[in-house]
């Protein structure tokens, strides 16, 4: 007997249990048949999730392997994750957390209607991927402490972390970074038949005080001071193609979900989903935490030095807007593709003030009745004045693009736009700074007094050597060089730039073809670049169809300029396309 199943496309989905009643000489007994999953299509148009580009089908879906992109604006890193969506126990993983998290919104989950609709899915997922329940999938360590669990980044990919969690008993994986919660969220939404992907901002800011307005705080020596206000170097979140049945949507469209707890006025949270479009129009009372997704992509940045008095003072600067670049993972490429405009008109024309006027009404309720005049007032008051209003240009420009281990170097360019000479002293200095934005030690200060004649341009060259950054750099490889002017002075003014500092690279090489059930090499090294010995040296691999299990390597202690060589076996165990992954970790990173 050929069963077929005919399900609408508004059924629920789960695991069912297909049973056939067999009534024969008086006699009723029932015999399972087995057991079948329904999940969301974005192949049929019906569907809340249907996507109608195959090509973004084949990407947002069915594609296992992602990029996450890191590091500053100026200096964008990326590295491969593994999604895994289609690995064994996956899609039971996947269930089970909607099973933990169904109480989110309903009480109990003894009506199991809320599971057609894939905002409410997106909504318990959402929740469970690091909220402060019990069972949320991963925690972030606290003030950067992670020595009882995983480095953040040593992660390859989103298999181990579910795995990890659900043979845990659903306890939280500890621990993660932005980048993994988002992935690890696009991995179930994926294997949920929800196409998804994931997104990173630069100059993220977390206001807890001004929605629309994110504080830095330095003293006179450059140093940035820990303040209420923190300015994410990137941050990354999740996006879900649906149509908002709840918003009247006919047709799916990017809905914004962000995984990751961030501080508000009113505590931390998780947000979403939020319609891409809502944002960029300012449409904030049309969605879940809309307002909160608009701030972070459209906040002004306000500069203040702390003098010995307590008092604070602006100072004149150059700032890059918040939210200024958002990228993802190009369709069918290794590039990425830029969807700022997806989030905000182009800055400063009539549709991006129009959009800002309108999200400023609705997130300030005391100017609802406003002019946008009164607001454009208000917003210019606050902001800090330009370098070139003090008459002096500043930028800070790489001369070299520094490795773990290199020495830093940099051309500090000043030029004096007026006819009269300037006499200026300024402070410098480096600092780690983490991506999150927590500042951390100051390693080096200088004092400089620079003399500009008429119209001069000067170019003075800064070097910060590795023995000064070395010992302080950890897992957190950003930093901020910072150079302010004296207040003494008069007028105070100030130029930065954060610097990545890039790892030494791990070299994957393939000794043979990958075949299906048939033993295969490959090797895997790694230079020591250092001037001093590694010590504690881990490689962690991940083979995206090669092996089942992630494997660690103990390098032990890798001398100077010593090259780690190591030969793996492993014999593949799925068709399609394969990738081993690479992950080095040592004393100092």
């Amino acid at each position: 007997i050929n069963i077929s199943v005919f399900l609408p496309s508004n059924a629920c989905i789960g695991r069912y249990i297909l049973n056939m009643q067999i009534t024969s000489c008086g006699h009723t007994y029932q015999r399972c048949l087995g057991d079948f999953y329904v999940l969301f299509n974005p192949w049929c148009a019906d569907d809340p999730v249907y996507m109608d580009n195959q090509a973004h089908r084949e990407e947002y879906v069915l594609n296992e392997h992602g990029i996450l992109y890191e590091g500053v604006h100026k200096h964008i890193t990326s590295r491969p994750w593994h999604f895994g969506q289609f690995e064994d126990g996956i899609l039971d993983i996947c269930l089970k957390i909607l099973d933990m998290g169904a109480s989110y919104h309903h009480g109990s989950d003894r009506d199991h209607c809320w599971r057609n609709d894939p905002v409410h899915v997106s909504m318990v997922v959402n929740h469970m991927i690091s909220s402060h329940t019990t069972n949320s999938i991963m925690k972030i360590p606290e003030n950067n402490d992670y020595l009882k669990g995983t480095k953040p980044f040593s992660w390859n990919g989103s298999v181990p972390i579910l795995q990890q969690w659900y043979n845990g008993r659903c306890r939280p994986v500890r621990y993660g970074y932005c980048g993994s919660l988002a992935s690890v969220m696009c991995t179930v939404m994926r294997c949920l038949g929800i196409p998804s992907r994931v997104v990173t901002s630069f100059c993220f800011p977390c206001s807890i005080e001004n929605p629309l307005g994110v504080n830095e705080i330095f003293d006179c020596t450059g140093k940035n001071l820990c303040g209420k206000d923190k300015i994410w170097r990137y941050h990354c979140w999740n996006e879900s193609w649906m149509a908002r049945r709840d918003l009247n949507q006919c047709c799916g469209d990017w809905q914004c979900l962000d995984p990751t707890p961030l501080e508000t006025g009113r505590g931390s949270a998780c947000s979403g989903p939020t319609w891409v479009r809502s944002i960029r129009e300012g449409e904030l009372d049309l969605d879940y935490d809309g307002h909160h997704m608009f701030s972070r992509v459209n906040s002004n940045y306000v500069g203040w030095l702390s003098q010995n008095n307590a008092q604070k003072i602006k100072f004149s600067c150059d700032t890059w807007p918040c939210g200024k670049y958002l990228i993802t993972k190009s369709v069918g490429s290794e590039q990425f593709e830029d969807i700022t405009g997806s989030y905000k008109y182009e800055l400063g024309s009539v549709k991006n003030k129009e959009a800002y006027f309108r999200a400023y009404r609705r997130i300030h309720p005391g100017y609802c009745n406003a002019s946008n005049c009164h607001i454009e007032r208000e917003l210019s008051s606050l902001k800090n004045p330009f370098l070139s209003d003090s008459g002096i240009n500043m930028r800070l420009k790489m001369a070299n693009c520094p490795m773990y281990g290199e020495d830093i170097q940099l051309h500090w360019l000043l030029e004096n736009l007026r006819n009269e000479n300037k006499t200026l002293k300024f402070n410098l200095c480096a600092q780690i700074i983490t991506y999150s934005g927590c500042p951390m030690d100051q390693f080096w200060k200088e004092s400089v007094n620079v003399t500009l004649g008429p119209r001069e341009v000067k170019k003075i060259p800064l070097c910060i050597s590795y023995s000064q950054y070395g010992p302080y750099l950890c897992d957190h490889n950003i930093m901020k060089v910072v150079a302010v002017s004296d207040p003494e002075c008069g007028e105070v003014l100030m130029v930065s730039r954060d610097i990545v500092i890039n790892r030494p690279p791990v070299i994957v090489k393939l000794l043979s073809q990958p075949r299906l059930k048939v033993p295969c090499t490959a090797e895997i090294s790694f230079c020591n670049p250092l001037q001093e010995d590694m010590k504690n040296c881990v490689m962690t691999l991940e083979g995206c169809g090669l092996f089942k299990e992630p494997m660690t390597i103990d390098l032990g202690t890798l001398a100077s300029n010593q090259q780690a060589r190591t030969i793996v076996e492993f014999t593949p165990y799925r068709l399609g396309s394969h990738r081993l992954l690479a992950n080095f970790g040592c004393h100092k990173f």
